[in-house]
């Protein structure tokens, strides 16, 4: 479990800030960003299946960017938004293997607004590390609830949460609360809204729900609209029909609290169509995890009543995410830590419409998977210009379902837009291996909890990276493995326990657990399915100078090894082996105490 874990720990609230233009009162900030909503997934924008009234009010109250670019999958959006740094610069460039954890010397927003006396909240999904000083309550915010893991169900999370009465990290501590899940993360903002409004604090929230995200737990009520949708849009749609009226709810409260009118509300997605993309993907190509822009282009809507700023309208220039960051701060007149450097640009004099224009923008959109960012595996965009994988060049302007290739037609662009990529990849390339170590030791987190969520150069039996990193592997057994990078924060002794099951679980590592059926009777393919036994002999760990194997006993919950450690960074490798000696898998999950030792 965490342990004495700071409420607030920020690089920017320790960096030199400078100046910028500020207005009174400060507005406040509500950042809502959905999981694996496409941009057609909105009867607003088309879909002729879902109703979204809500969100429908809100797009015709907002300044809407209708050119807006994600990363093509969620981690990297998620750094994106909350650093204005590309992904491959930030860090957190994939989803999982500690490629997921923007960079300690790069400043977040909620640091930049717990720097200017915001008060900052975030609640639902983090995504972005899981243990000290990765997590929400290092990186700014002052009031979190969330889960671990790019989704419910993962290894990080708490074993057997499905989205209803589950246990969620709040503020450090974990705690059980009741009702499903994307309810709560309304409630819990717009509780932690109303103590700002009493103590006549501004706020910045950032609302990350977990819909429509696989698992597709949600309400049976929410469900039945759709119920003649082939599978799984039944679902899909009802988490996207949940969270159209939390936000109906938000904005009543809005309205009533009187905060409506000086409050920026900013609602987005973080990738392209998932499962709905086959009904209707609004005439784009590809989804989820493609170049194309039906894997990257989301809707972005803005909404200041009191902002002066441009009527609700359509702004088509090409944007991204990164934009965000530098338009908050201008719109709010936030100092700023004066060594940040963003890749986005203010948006500000678009949104207050006068006639800045960003024709000629050249923007990368580049993320991985788990493994290793490739030169060319990106998209480049110049205006209405996408140039696909370094080969496929397509004008959106008049062929915006990407269908026809024109690089032969098109030389002199194609050429342009390598060599801005080639200057673009010259920049990051050279910091994109710098791996990225979790600390053990620490005041902050102790013991530090590791899962084979982020198992580094992951490796199975079907050999490769990649895998699954979900609860299911592990009621498997499977043939996975992989090495730890961590950070020795100071000397001393420590306790390393080795787990096939987490505490939780409370299960001895040879034995089974039973399938497990999560609240939600309509869900499809809803079991957790049953635990295997796995018939482990002997456990090994290897780190350091320390490369020890001890017997495994039927009762054996864990296997704990007592090691000395230097203060520096270092690998952790497990294994479990069977009585023949043959390997069966790492642990997947690793407990770090510092027994004893001096202080850094």
């Amino acid at each position: 479990m965490r342990l004495n874990r700071r409420t607030f720990i920020g690089v920017a609230a320790a960096l030199p800030l400078t100046a910028i233009r500020k207005p009174s009162p400060k507005p406040n900030v509500i950042v809502v960003l959905t999981d694996d909503q496409g941009y057609g997934d909105l009867s607003c924008h088309g879909n002729p299946v879902l109703k979204t009234p809500n969100l429908d009010r809100l797009h015709e109250e907002s300044v809407r960017l209708t050119d807006f670019h994600s990363a093509p999958i969620c981690s990297p959006t998620r750094s994106q938004l909350l650093t204005g740094v590309d992904a491959l610069r930030n860090g957190a460039f994939a989803w999982a293997h500690s490629r997921e954890l923007i960079r300690r010397d790069v400043p977040t927003m909620a640091e930049v607004f717990a720097a200017n006396d915001y008060r900052t909240g975030h609640f639902g999904k983090w995504h972005l590390g899981h243990n000290y000083p990765y997590r929400p309550d290092d990186r700014g915010f002052h009031e979190t609830i969330h889960f671990d893991g790019a989704c419910q169900g993962q290894t990080p999370d708490y074993w057997n949460n499905d989205c209803f009465d589950d246990f969620y990290w709040h503020n450090g501590k974990l705690q059980q609360y009741p009702g499903y899940s994307e309810d709560l993360w309304f409630d819990e903002s717009i509780k932690f809204v109303n103590a700002c409004k009493a103590r006549k604090e501004p706020f910045f929230v950032y609302l990350a729900t977990h819909a429509p995200h696989s698992p597709l737990f949600v309400p049976d009520r929410y469900r039945q609209p759709y119920k003649n949708q082939p599978e799984p849009l039944p679902s899909f749609f009802g988490m996207v029909a949940n969270i159209d009226g939390n936000m109906g709810r938000l904005e009543t409260f809005l309205e009533k609290a009187g905060l409506r009118e000086n409050t920026i509300l900013i609602w987005l997605t973080d990738n392209g169509a998932n499962a709905s993309g086959r009904l209707f993907n609004a005439g784009m190509r590809g989804g989820k995890g493609q170049y194309y822009d039906g894997g990257h282009r989301v809707p972005c809507f803005l909404r200041w009543p009191g902002g002066r700023l441009r009527a609700p309208a359509d702004i088509d220039a090409l944007t991204q995410m990164q934009d965000l960051l530098p338009t908050l701060i201008d719109l709010c007149g936030l100092r700023l830590p004066s060594a940040a450097r963003f890749d986005g640009t203010s948006l500000a004099p678009l949104l207050r419409g006068e006639n800045r224009r960003l024709s000629g923008r050249m923007l990368v959109v580049q993320s991985t998977t788990v493994t290793w960012p490739r030169k060319w595996e990106a998209a480049l965009m110049w205006d209405k210009w996408r140039l696909v994988k370094g080969e496929e060049l397509y004008n959106i302007a008049s062929d915006p379902g990407q269908k026809s290739d024109v690089a032969a037609q098109n030389p002199e662009i194609v050429q342009r837009m390598k060599a801005h990529y080639e200057r673009w990849w010259s920049e990051v390339e050279p910091r994109i291996k710098e791996p990225a170590y979790i600390p053990v030791g620490s005041d902050h987190e102790d013991p530090t909890r590791l899962s084979c969520f982020d198992w580094f150069d992951y490796r199975s039996s079907k050999g490769g990276g990649g895998g699954n990193t979900g609860q299911s592997s592990v009621r498997n057994g499977a043939k996975m493995n992989g090495p730890w990078n961590i950070e020795v924060l100071r000397d001393g002794v420590y306790e390393i326990a080795l787990r096939r099951w987490p505490v939780e679980a409370d299960t001895p590592i040879i034995a089974g657990l039973p399938p497990y059926t999560p609240w939600d009777p309509g869900a499809p393919g809803r079991n957790y399915p049953e635990g295997k036994a796995l018939l482990v002999d002997k456990a090994r760990l290897k780190i350091a100078q320390t490369d020890e194997v001890r017997a495994v006993k039927p009762d054996d919950k864990a296997i704990s090894f007592l090691v000395p450690l230097q203060r520096g960074k270092t690998q952790l490798e497990t294994w479990f082996y069977d009585v023949k000696g043959e390997e069966l898998c790492g642990a997947y999950y690793v407990y770090v105490h510092r027994t004893w030792g001096s202080k850094p």
